[in-house]
């Protein structure tokens, strides 16, 4: 038994994170690393684990972060956003030669990191990057598909919905504003398609899916690394698609609005407060304290009274030769964002601790290195012991509902009722 830093400890996906490792016997010390040494206590003393240890930690300082890693056995990263804190703290754990995962979504992030190979060989270090929700869960029901439901692999199209968390933090915002910023990869056909969600060539791929347990919801394209990181993997596939969204939906759109205004903005305007001094602020900051203010306004008009979501991935190909469809889809009601992300990097920091995420250094996406039994089933063990989920949640089993809709040849489907927990 080791330890676990978890950076990022006391937020909201980090706080999920050290609740899910405390399911687990592995760790003899899971730390709590934030900079909020009041946020940390908080977690601590709110989850009682004798385990939990607090720190205090700047994750801008890399040669600080690196030496304040040393020693650990594995750091979950859960500092947002990516974009910017990614690469320089997976640089800080090659640095301090420890082992590494994180939740990042960002797609520039994970170019950077994939770009650390060489120096994350030479330092003996494995990381395990973009492992929750998407990437993460996504990239695992692609591979179970790939592995043990197909002879060769077409498409995969990601599809993922979530909403009605009572807050959302900033970096979690910006996140979703640098998604609409930038641009998004899409893999059809054999060959890269760049398109903007905001533009004409990403109105061309919004679509209206019926999300598990949410209904009817339209999604965009979204800037996620497994457009990227899949093909790679599957050399058959010919396709690689992801579409989010938020609800409400009238929230998502007031996000889309100002970004399309200009409000995306991260350079700093002169703006004059009440007393007439000028003062610096950057529009995106802006938007990020707006929508923050708005939210509970949206929430109760859209009459949201709970968190939720679903992430739903179709996989094609054949079977001896024949077409075969499968569609996963997890719904997570009753249960935020938060928990969509934070156990299954929990889940990938265990399976790290426990030696079995391959003995080949380097920095990995899920589907490189992560074994789809070994994470599915501990997946069902953190679930069954914090409780999550409710019994008749959506298919009459507690935890969380997993269905598997299967398409065969000749058109008949069957639906494959399953739950993690």
């Amino acid at each position: 038994m080791g330890s676990i830093v978890v950076l990022g400890g006391a937020g909201g996906v980090g706080r999920v994170a050290v609740e899910a490792l405390t399911a687990l016997p592995d760790s003899s010390s899971i730390v709590v690393a934030d900079a909020r040494p009041e946020a940390v206590r908080s977690v601590i003393d709110e989850l009682g684990d004798p385990r939990l240890a607090a720190a205090t930690v700047d994750v801008t300082n890399q040669a600080a972060l690196a030496s304040f890693l040393g020693g650990a056995d594995v750091v979950l990263n859960c500092v947002g956003p990516f974009y910017r804190f990614g690469p320089p703290t997976l640089a800080a754990a090659i640095e301090a030669e420890v082992n590494y995962v994180d939740i990042c979504d960002d797609l520039d992030a994970t170019r950077a990191m994939m770009a650390l190979d060489e120096d994350a060989r030479s330092a003996g270090v494995t990381a395990l990057i973009g492992m929750g929700n998407s990437p993460g869960l996504a990239n695992i029901f692609v591979k179970m598909c790939a592995e043990q439901l197909l002879d060769e692999l077409h498409t995969a199209e990601i599809c993922h919905v979530h909403g009605g968390e009572t807050s959302e933090g900033a970096a979690v915002l910006k996140h979703r504003i640098h998604a609409m910023v930038d641009p998004v990869p899409l893999f059809i056909d054999g060959e890269f398609v760049e398109v903007h969600q905001l533009d004409d060539d990403g109105a061309r791929h919004v679509r209206e899916i019926d999300f598990a347990g949410v209904g009817p919801t339209v999604v965009h394209p979204y800037p996620h690394p497994e457009t990227i990181t899949l093909p790679a993997a599957f050399p058959t596939l010919t396709r690689a698609t992801n579409l989010g969204s938020v609800y409400p939906l009238a929230y998502f759109a007031m996000t889309q609005a100002l970004v399309r205004s200009g409000m995306a903005d991260d350079r700093p305007i002169s703006l004059p407060d009440t007393a007439g001094t000028q003062v610096q602020v950057a529009p995106i900051d802006a938007t990020v304290a707006l929508l923050q203010r708005e939210r509970p306004r949206l929430l109760a008009e859209a009459g949201v009274t709970e968190p939720g979501g679903c992430l739903r991935v179709q996989v094609t190909g054949v079977v001896d030769g024949e077409p075969h469809t499968y569609v996963c889809s997890l719904n997570s009601q009753g249960a935020g964002a938060g928990e969509g992300t934070g156990i299954p990097a929990a889940l990938g920091a265990a399976l790290m601790q426990r030696g079995i995420l391959g003995e080949t250094p380097g920095v990995y996406p899920p589907e490189a290195i992560v074994p789809v039994d070994d994470i599915l089933n501990l997946a069902s063990t953190v679930v069954s012991t914090l409780g999550i989920g409710r019994a008749g949640a959506g298919h009459g089993a507690a935890g969380i509902p997993l269905t598997i809709e299967h398409t065969s040849p000749d058109g008949t489907t069957e639906i494959i009722p399953m739950a993690l927990g």
